[in-house]
């Protein structure tokens, strides 16, 4: 079973018309298995061509071009948004295919930087819900008197 979002539903089924079930989604005139290069060629470079058109047709004045990216570092992506949306490690571990989520994380998971912000929330939500918190908020002894 392959995960992905609802949203795609509607085009992997117009992909996916007078094929059977077990049919690639993806293959060459013939139905035969892709290559890479011919893949990236039919379908990933007119895409980054479509996004990039729309992208200049809604802000043309300094929009720069969709950044040269590759199919895994989409798969970088959806994995750090999946993570930071709340899925489970150990879900996207296995939509990855990963012996362990160990892997997942080192590699994958990148660290946004509004997640510092929130690391530093629910590190302070805890300690004023402490004895900790209390600690921390009462008045500190001189340094003389110490």
């Amino acid at each position: 079973m392959v995960a992905f979002p609802q949203v795609l539903t509607e085009l992997l089924h117009a992909q996916m018309v007078g094929k059977r079930p077990e049919s690639l989604l993806f293959t060459s005139p013939e139905g035969y298995t892709l290559r890479l290069v011919t893949w990236r060629r039919r379908y990933w470079y007119p895409a980054i061509a479509k996004i990039n058109a729309r992208r200049r047709k809604t802000n043309p004045k300094g929009m720069v071009d969709f950044p040269k990216v590759t199919p895994h570092d989409l798969r970088h992506t959806a994995t750090s948004l999946a993570v930071r949306g709340g899925a489970s490690v150990v879900g996207v571990q296995r939509m990855l295919g990963h012996a362990d989520a160990k892997m997942t994380l080192n590699t994958y998971v990148g660290l946004f930087t509004s997640d510092l912000t929130a690391v530093a929330d629910v590190l302070n939500e805890s300690a004023s819900r402490s004895k900790l918190g209390d600690a921390l908020a009462a008045p500190t002894p001189k340094d003389e008197e110490c």
